[in-house]
Formats: structure tokens, sequence, C-alpha cells
């Protein structure tokens, strides 16, 4: 195990609770990127305390293997538009840095008050885009992981923990 249920629901209060202090009572739209942050941003609407809205966005990079494509493929939109809305992209993992600079472009143009990235976890090693990431759970080695949310070939999302595959 890498980081147990009670590690990750203690950092995901930590960061409901900074969220909600800098967004001061304002309005935000927690946007989840699907399908692997879907439970960490269930977890972290009800750590903040104030007015949150919810949007999914399908995304899709990996395919079947452990190695992203390079490609981002929109699979699924927000159903509501975000101009004018503070606008939290909620990431499980932010890998190559590749997937959320291609969305923090796409979101640019739809001309949010302000956009910033909440990510469960981060990999420094093998970033090939640097972005920005406001709100950070953990910084973790080059691992594969798996479990809250985050899958190897869409299996183990249901673990309450975040383990490593030694061998995939």
């Amino acid at each position: 195990m890498f980081y147990s249920a009670e590690q990750i629901a203690a950092r995901v209060a930590e960061l409901g609770a900074q969220i909600a202090r800098d967004y001061a009572g304002q309005p935000v739209v927690l946007v989840c990127v699907l399908k692997g942050s879907f439970v960490f941003t269930a977890d972290l609407c009800r750590a903040i305390d104030g007015n949150v809205r919810i949007e999914f966005l399908g995304v899709q990079s990996y395919g079947e293997g452990t190695e992203t494509s390079g490609q981002v493929q929109i699979t699924q939109d927000l159903t509501r538009p975000i101009e004018g809305e503070h606008v939290l992209l909620v990431e499980d993992i932010v890998d190559t840095g590749l997937t959320i600079a291609h969305l923090l472009d796409l979101f640019r143009t739809r001309k949010p008050a302000s956009l910033k990235v909440c990510a469960l976890l981060h990999k420094p090693s093998r970033t090939r885009i640097e972005v920005p990431i406001d709100y950070l759970g953990f910084t973790i080695e080059d691992k594969f992981v798996v479990g809250y949310g985050l899958d190897f070939a869409q299996r183990y999302r249901n673990l309450p923990f975040i383990g490593i595959v030694e061998h995939a």
C-alpha cells in the first residue's frame, strides 16, 4: 500500500479546507476529469464548505496500457458553460502534464473568471510540460499506481487506498 484510506481522507480534508478559504464563499465549479478522479472529486466536494457545482469531463490518454499515448481525447464534454465562473479542474494524477496542459488551453477559450488545478497525485519525474498545480494531495515517485479511482485497464478503481502495480 502506498497511501492508506486514512491518509487520503486526511489530505482531502486539508485540501477542501484550503479551497474553501481561498474561494471565500464564492461559487466554484469543480470539473471532475473522468474517469480517474471521480472518487477524489466526490470526497473533495464534500470537504469544501461553500457553494460548489460539479461538472464532468471525459478524457482519455492512456487506453489499456500504462504509458500515456500523448494524445488527449475528449470523450464527454461539460453540460453547462463555465464563462465567468471560478473553475477548478480536479485530476487524479499529473504525470507528463500533457493532459492538464491541453485542458487548460481548452478551458481558457471558454473564458472562466479563474482557472486552477487540483491534483491528488503528481509524478514530477515524468514531467514533459510544466503545469501549475494549485492544490496537490501527494507527490509520488515514478510508479504505476491504482486505487481510489485510478485504474489499470479499467480495474482496481474501487480500492479504498492507493497501491503500486508491480508487474503490468
